[in-house]
């Protein structure tokens, strides 16, 4: 009987220390690395999105030009309204 409860006791010790281990690895590695991947992929979307975004206002600002040179221009002899500055 006596033998049994050491037993016992140290399976409990076991199982704890098991557990300890298991806890510290959890808490000291695993859930580093998930957080850190996280904001590397928001840091990722983010300069994705900002990229995109120059790119819309790059391929706009190519566009406005064509459109601007596409206006027929005046033909001499068209009145001008214009007021005076004085």
């Amino acid at each position: 009987m006596q033998i049994s409860l050491h037993m016992s006791f140290f399976k409990i010790l076991l199982y704890a220390f098991l557990i300890y281990i298991a806890y510290q690895f959890v808490v000291g590695f695993v859930i580093p690395i998930y957080r850190t991947t996280k904001q590397v992929k928001k840091g990722f979307r983010e300069m994705n999105d900002r990229m995109n975004e120059h790119m819309r206002q790059q391929q706009h600002e190519q566009v406005t030009p064509k459109e601007q040179s596409q206006k027929p221009e005046q033909k001499q002899g068209d009145y001008i309204e214009f007021e005076e500055i004085k």
